[in-house]
């Protein structure tokens, strides 16, 4: 690859104008509006208000509001409805739309066509609806299948709407669906995801009953935060880093990168604001809350945010938004980058999971109310999530694991790979108090903030602050699990938080038994466990140095990398919980780790091996050009000076012997890498130990590389050009 190329695309990149894209239209020629445009490509409640019998919609709305059975005559009847509703939007396929443990979604689409008495009909019965057949074998199974074991099934889930996928020459029913072998075990994201929504329920309504209270059914809520970079597509092509990997294994930083502070909220981009409006419009269609967008800290870095759904759903709305952010870009002529850590020494990207609990009743169990220190529902739960927590902060550490998010935990953007909980200073006071068995404090009237400006109204302030070191903050009526990495599939670690809190639940129940029950038993019980929990509260900054000390004085897990966290799901206290709950097998556990320490093992490799290749076909020969070149002209000079002629060449000296080290360095880098790809084999600790290490050794040669050859040299795109939009 030639430095023409690279000049080529940056004229590529300037010249682009913002995209001027087909607005969905009403029947009178007008935008729609957002209301009118929401959810047009689902098969929503509403919808199917209007389409099925009642008898048959309040059994669906049961099916889906309270997790009860439906029969598979009902299911004929919703296949039959949704069916004629898709024709009528011009779909001609179906998919059983599911999330293997591939971390993205899959799809096998099937015609409605069949024929009947050698006519070619559409047909799409209750047995299609509900299950249909992929090869088991060809997805990450973690050993429970194998070449010769291919049979697997997708399951209808009824609780997530069904939607079509617009695409350019057809449209594409979309089912969303579990997946599971022939033999039971889960092989997907989505099954466990339920199970430990299941879990939840069942153990909320026990903790309902110790301390008296109606039973109910009980959702876990999900809002995810997702953050993405955005750079021009003439860019991306010259990165074979970004496009196999997805993360730049060299580059040098910019002279400005995030330095100012300036990007974050700043004024949006006329192409990336053509691209929101867009992306919005794609997501509305299907149903997805699109919410809040801006600008993020980090240059080219942006966020997307919905409003919260049950957490299934929130899932699946996940997952959307990531595909349809893949699919939009190339037409504004952008390559969308969700990796945590695209750029080194620029902010990585996250998902931030707000997680919290909802009724039938439409109550949200972290409302703390006007006097959270008299809420006893509100403190039990919260008792039980900081018990959970506590007990299980090794395999929470483990559900946000992976290659990507090492880069970013820890770094002053996201979290610490150590497990804690903020909760802000009310809250504080008042699980002090009934750790000791104190009188609880009173709850302060709400403050406001007078700005000093007569005519501005006094702004209301909350009773907490927000932490953004923390990585599982309570942030006002939810709690934010803000280590989620921006690539991954959210019902991993919303799983894994639904099943420690379910097991703090049960906890806190017993206690509340043992107690003696009502509210009374209750408060003995809370107590019990925010003392037993203290370790994990943290409310100061957890990117200091000074907290890893402390974190270490409290007994707290600092598991650093993804390996040694993947090894928490093989404790035995572990495996219990997920087993106990009917979330995860032991068979099905060890699954998990090892499709996740494979994948962490497989990603470092495929950076190793794309590293060598730049290395090898572009740097290191424009490296040795450069020397050559600039020898010449050195040899030059030296004529001149043999002929009498006084030419100060201390400069040229100092280049070319810069130069040579810095070739010499990447050399002997490149050959240690060969070294540790070899002693680390597919070992996971290995490749985290001294594969990793090695690639940082090249890219550090590299990069002080491309401060010295001559710019009109340098094949790949720099970050000062990726970075900045024009």
């Amino acid at each position: 690859m030639s430095a023409s190329a690279r000049f080529d695309a940056i004229k590529t990149a300037n010249s682009r104008s913002p995209r001027v894209f087909q607005r969905a239209l009403g029947e009178d020629g007008q935008p729609l509006t957002t209301a009118d445009l929401f959810g047009r490509n689902t098969f929503s409640l509403e919808l199917m208000s209007n389409k099925l019998p009642k008898p048959v919609f309040k059994r669906v709305e049961a099916c889906i509001s309270r997790g009860e059975s439906l029969s598979k005559n009902d299911a004929d009847v919703v296949a039959h409805a949704v069916k004629e509703w898709a024709l009528d939007n011009g779909v001609t396929h179906f998919t059983h739309w599911f999330q293997p443990m591939t971390g993205s979604t899959a799809e096998k689409h099937d015609a409605f066509l069949t024929f009947s008495g050698g006519q070619a009909v559409e047909r799409f019965t209750g047995d299609m609806l509900i299950q249909s057949e992929p090869d088991a074998s060809s997805f990450p199974s973690g050993g429970t299948r194998t070449t010769f074991e291919a049979r697997g099934y997708t399951a209808w889930d009824p609780s997530s709407p069904m939607f079509i996928m617009d695409n350019d020459n057809g449209k594409t029913l979309c089912i969303p669906s579990a997946f599971v072998s022939y033999t039971g075990e889960a092989l997907d994201k989505k099954t466990p995801l339920l199970r430990s929504m299941q879990a939840i329920n069942k153990s909320g309504n026990a903790l309902l009953k110790a301390l008296g209270m109606a039973e109910t059914h009980i959702t876990p809520t999900l809002g995810c935060e997702q953050e993405y970079f955005l750079i021009d597509r003439a860019y991306w092509a010259l990165r074979s880093d970004l496009a196999i990997g997805g993360r730049t294994v060299v580059g040098a930083p910019p002279p400005k990168g995030q330095s100012l502070d300036d990007h974050y909220f700043g004024s949006i981009n006329a192409r990336v604001q053509a691209f929101m409006h867009e992306i919005e419009q794609e997501l509305y269609k299907l149903g997805v809350p699109a919410k809040t967008r801006h600008n993020e800290v980090a240059p080219c870095q942006f966020e997307l945010a919905p409003v919260f759904r049950e957490a299934n759903v929130g899932v699946d709305h996940n997952q959307l938004i990531m595909e349809i952010l893949r699919r939009v870009a190339p037409r504004h002529g952008f390559k969308v980058l969700l990796h945590e850590k695209p750029f080194a020494d620029i902010n990585g990207s996250g998902k931030h999971n707000n997680w919290s609990l909802s009724d039938t009743n439409g109550d949200n169990w972290l409302e703390p109310g006007d006097s959270p220190n008299s809420n006893v529902r509100f403190l039990a739960l919260l008792s039980s999530i900081l018990l959970g927590v506590h007990r299980y902060q090794g395999v929470l550490r483990a559900a946000v694991a992976s290659h990507g998010n090492d880069f970013r935990l820890g770094a002053n953007e996201a979290p610490p790979a150590i497990i804690s909980c903020f909760l802000g200073a009310l809250l504080t006071r008042i699980c002090d108090a009934l750790a000791a068995g104190d009188s609880l404090p009173a709850n302060p009237d709400q403050a406001v903030l007078e700005l000093g400006v007569n005519n501005m109204p006094d702004v209301a302030k909350d009773n907490t602050d927000r932490n953004r070191t923390s990585p599982l903050a309570f942030t006002g009526n939810k709690f934010e699990f803000r280590a989620v990495g921006s690539t991954q599939n959210p019902a991993w670690p919303v799983t894994v938080l639904n099943t420690v809190v379910a097991e703090g639940m049960d906890q806190v129940t017993a206690w509340t038994a043992e107690a003696g029950g009502g509210t009374a038993g209750a408060l003995k019980a809370i107590g019990r466990a925010v003392k037993e929990s203290a370790a994990i509260r943290f409310e100061g900054d957890g990117y200091s140095d000074a907290w890893v000390e402390e974190a270490a004085r409290r007994g707290l897990k600092n598991l650093r990398k993804t390996p040694e966290a993947l090894d928490e799901l093989r404790d035995d206290a572990v495996v219990k919980l997920f087993a106990s709950h009917g979330v995860f097998s032991p068979k099905e556990l060890e699954a998990r780790h090892a499709v996740l320490t494979e994948q962490y093992v497989t990603a470092v490799l495929i950076e190793a091996d794309t590293l060598k290749l730049i290395v090898d076909e572009s740097i290191l020969h424009v490296g040795i050009a450069d020397r050559a070149a600039l020898a010449g002209a050195l040899d030059r000079l030296l004529e001149l000076q043999g002929k009498g002629i006084d030419v100060d060449t201390s400069i040229e000296v100092a280049r070319f012997e810069a130069l040579s080290t810095l070739v010499k360095e990447l050399g002997a880098a490149r050959a240690e890498l060969d070294t540790a790809q070899a002693e680390a084999g597919h070992d996971a600790h290995l490749a985290s130990t001294r594969v990793v290490p090695a690639l940082e050794r090249i890219r550090a040669a590299v990069d002080s590389l491309e401060g010295v050859v001559d710019d009109k040299r340098w094949p790949l795109p720099k970050y000062r050009e990726m970075l900045f939009l024009v």
